[in-house]
């Protein structure tokens, strides 16, 4: 079932990506492969895969920028020569170039609006690539990244990702509050490996931090809510538990500036509203059959 949501996310993503850089006359590749991603090339102050208002922001900050450059790690293989080199938010299927889409537009971490739907309190400038030091035995840390943090939350962001990965269980057992925060037999598991490892994970970054943890996702895939939801009730602490939650891009977009907004609707298909022809699309997909009847 995931496969067929993120697959038709991704050929949505494609048709759309293509129109918009046709459209706009934006310097832009095709990905080798029977499912071929449109990427995009920096030209002087503009870059394809970013609203300009949010692009001129992220130039302007150091640490922003830096994402920027993290390489993409199959380009190699997968991406036609450049002059330059291939980094992993130049793909329209990069769910980190959304985030920086949305979070680094002027106007939006002050936004009263969105900072109520996300639960946070005071406005304050976004941090990617967090390293939120997560216990493990031994006194020894995990400094694997969190895509976002704001003011007491931290913030897994997904548009089509398969999943939200597995992880042998000897690994995640040795996370120091992993018994006492997660109902361990209730886990999406087999006999090797707990599944929705980077859920777990953040689950126990937030109450490592004591802070909230939001799973953020496109209302088309379905699938990856319901796996957070597996993972969600298997908290053991009620407090905890409230303090995770998920949200679509769909529904954030209500509360962005019309711009912005109008951005994410033509080259995401982000929009306000209801999403059932899409869902009824995948339904036909997985259960061809019965969708006739």
């Amino acid at each position: 079932m995931t496969a067929a949501y993120a697959n038709l996310l991704r050929h949505e993503l494609q048709e759309r990506n293509l129109t918009f850089s046709r459209k706009y006359g934006l310097p832009s590749q095709l990905s080798y492969g029977s499912a071929p991603v449109v990427v995009y090339e920096e030209s002087g102050e503009v870059h394809g895969n970013f609203a300009q208002a949010s692009y001129g922001q992220i130039r302007a900050n150091p640490q922003w920028a830096r994402r920027l450059r993290k390489v993409h790690t199959s380009a190699k293989s997968s991406l036609p020569r450049a002059d330059r080199r291939w980094c992993e938010l130049d793909s329209c299927n990069s769910s980190d170039a959304l985030l920086m889409n949305v979070f680094c537009y002027p106007g939006v971490c002050e936004s009263s609006a969105v900072l109520s739907m996300l639960g946070v309190e005071e406005a304050a400038s976004p941090e990617f690539g967090f390293k939120a030091r997560v216990p493990l035995t031994g006194e020894r840390f995990d400094r694997t990244e969190v895509d976002l943090r704001l003011p007491g939350l931290l913030v897994e962001a997904k548009l089509t990702e398969a999943d939200f990965q597995s992880k042998a269980k000897d690994v995640v057992e040795q996370y120091r509050d992993f018994r006492d925060v997660f109902i361990r037999r209730d886990l999406p598991q087999d006999s090797k490996k707990y599944e929705g490892y980077q859920l777990i994970r953040n689950v126990l970054a937030a109450h490592a931090l004591q802070t909230s943890f939001c799973v953020l996702c496109d209302a088309r895939r379905p699938d990856l809510i319901e796996q957070w939801y597996a993972v969600m009730r298997c908290v053991r602490s009620a407090d905890l538990r409230l303090r995770c939650k998920v949200l679509t891009w769909q529904e954030l977009s209500e509360v962005v500036p019309d711009e912005l907004r109008e951005f994410l609707d033509e080259k995401y298909g982000i929009r306000p509203g209801p999403i059932e022809p899409y869902v009824f699309e995948c339904q036909r997909e997985l259960h061809p059959i019965e969708s006739e009847r």
